[in-house]
């Protein structure tokens, strides 16, 4: 009977569900998985700088590819891990943390090992990795490796969240059975058949017993595979439809249906003004954070929200279980009489295009200006991701042509996030023109893997918003804590081409050097740019001076 190792066994599960490649951060507890993963011509290493930013890029490459994976070392690695990992958690994204344990014989030994907290017991980390992941599992016997690296990514892509594999050093190598058909991993369950058809008509006869519904976008419409199962529920219904910010670009922009991004006083195209004049919000995959309704202020009544999940639907008095949210929106798009009171609504209301002018060339660069000509940059093939900041807003306020994408992590809100996640996602989508925009101090917190992006020759163009702190910080609640050292960032990126490397750095003070920076970026074909835009600390958009406004009130409230 043929037989695999353990680590070939993981290698070929990785490559038969689509990844090729997996970011990694070499420790001595994992080098022999390592090896293994090598042996898979299918297979290639991404070595990261550290292992957050190990896990921010594989959290970008899941947004492209649909499903990615981490290896790192027993806890010195797993703990940093933990927070890309979370941010996967929380913005259901697929990634499989996999990290070298000790040796099986040291616990038994009652050993004190390196890399541990200084116990005995070293289940600790699996203990914490339940906590934050759909599923963990620890291979003590070679036997039961199979089972478990097979449930794990099972769970993992079926939930659309981590999943936890933990193998020790000294088993990586050991022969198990070899893989089965991988459609027994891939295999989901269906939507339960009565159910669903229940739900459907319950939530028709809803929808079509009111008078101006609309319908929501949320950002689980992405990991339920129901883009377009939305889509065509708009246009069986005809009504308005907005999205909220972390759920841009999963509706065209360009639809004549599409309304703006809701966010309460903080909106785009008045968003706001046609949902609260709506009688029944069509939530599907929504989700309602403190963030996300601007501190709680922008919550629409229960019984005007109808919430479409990734696995269940409720509405007053109604809740369906084990339903896919493609299926029910597949299904209601059959049941629903077209009703477009709310677009005639919003054709009194919509705002009228406005042309910004562009500023002086020789006038200092303020942030309408830089958010002018970075909105020139978008195409169809662009995907824009906008760090955790003032970013939000300047890209959440950007048009985008149909075909261009919008990333932001606003559930997990991790700053420092948008350089290592861009970098992984341009690993997996080498061809889409990749921008960045990221503050000061964000930039900070991961900026290594800039030296990645020169490593492999990555043109992602990198728009860092130097105002000399944490702007979002201070908009929430101010005080010397959000002070940071300011770098010559655009002199950094020499530090990473150490000679070899064909990155751009490039300060601009004016509207005229900031366009002749975007020119030369757009011919370096061959690594990153890194355009540095120095702009005053208060020059912030409007939205996050509000919208911090009320998530400190938020934040404020004394204990009951």
């Amino acid at each position: 009977m043929s037989t695999t190792t353990i680590g070939g066994y993981l290698a070929t599960r990785l490559e038969q569900i689509g990844i090729k490649n997996h970011f990694v951060v070499p420790g001595d507890y994992n080098l022999v998985l390592l090896d293994k993963l090598q042996e898979n011509p299918n297979l290639d290493e991404v070595n990261c700088c550290n292992e957050l930013n190990c896990s921010f890029a594989a959290e970008g490459y899941a947004r492209a590819n649909g499903v990615a994976a981490v290896v790192v070392t027993f806890s010195v690695g797993a703990f940093s891990a933990f927070n890309g990992i979370g941010s996967a958690c929380g913005e259901n994204l697929p990634v499989i943390l996999i990290a070298g344990s000790p040796n099986t014989n040291d616990p038994h030994d009652h050993n004190l090992l390196h890399h541990t907290i200084g116990t005995y017991d070293l289940d600790y980390e699996f203990e914490m990795a339940k906590k934050i992941t759909c599923a963990a599992v620890q291979v003590k016997h070679a036997e039961d490796a199979p089972r478990l690296i097979d449930h794990a990514i099972r769970e993992c892509l079926s939930k659309q969240k981590p999943c936890y594999i933990e193998i020790p050093t000294n088993m990586s190598a050991v022969a198990c059975a070899p893989p089965g058909p991988i459609e027994g991993v891939l295999q989901q369950l269906p939507s339960e058949e009565n159910t669903l058809k229940a739900a459907v008509d319950a939530a028709a006869e809803l929808i079509n017993s009111r008078l101006k519904p609309i319908l929501l976008a949320g950002p689980k419409l992405k990991c339920a595979g129901a883009q377009h199962a939305f889509l065509r529920l708009a246009e069986s219904l005809g009504c308005a439809v907005a999205v909220l910010p972390s759920a841009k670009s999963l509706f065209p922009e360009d639809h004549p249906q599409y309304v703006g991004v809701y966010w309460g006083q903080v909106s785009t195209k008045k968003a706001d003004a046609i949902l609260e004049w709506s009688d029944l919000t069509v939530c599907a995959g929504c989700i309602f954070t403190d963030y996300s309704t601007t501190g709680w202020t922008s919550l629409q009544p229960a019984a005007h929200r109808l919430e479409a999940d990734f696995d269940n639907v409720k509405f007053p008095n109604h809740y369906y279980g084990q339903i896919k949210l493609k299926d029910f929106l597949d299904a209601l798009a059959d049941k629903v009489t077209r009703n477009d009171s709310s677009m005639e609504e919003y054709q009194r209301i919509r705002p009228s295009p406005t042309l910004v002018q562009a500023a002086e060339p020789t006038a200092l660069i303020n942030r309408k200006e830089m958010a002018r000509q970075i909105q020139q940059l978008i195409d169809s093939n662009t995907t824009l991701f906008a760090e955790t900041g003032d970013s939000w807003f300047n890209g959440i306020l950007m048009d985008l042509p149909h075909g261009a994408k919008f990333e932001a992590e606003m559930m997990w809100g991790s700053i420092g996030w948008s350089v290592p996640a861009s970098f992984g996602y341009s690993m997996a989508v080498p061809d889409r023109k990749i921008i960045t925009m990221v503050g000061d101090g964000s930039f900070q917190v991961t900026a290594q893997e800039v030296s990645l992006m020169v490593r492999l020759k990555k043109p992602i163009i990198i728009f860092l918003i130097n105002n000399y702190g944490y702007t979002i910080e201070v908009e929430i609640h101010d005080g010397p804590y959000n002070n940071i050292k300011n770098w010559n960032y655009a002199a950094l990126i020499e530090a990473f081409n150490a000679g070899d490397g064909n990155a751009r750095g490039y300060q601009v003070k004016t509207g005229g050097e900031l366009a002749e920076a975007i020119e030369k970026a757009k011919s370096n074909l061959h690594g990153p740019t890194l355009i540095e835009v120095q702009i005053h600390r208060d020059d912030c958009t409007s939205e996050l001076i509000t919208w911090g406004h009320y998530v400190a009130l938020a934040n404020a409230r004394p204990p009951k």
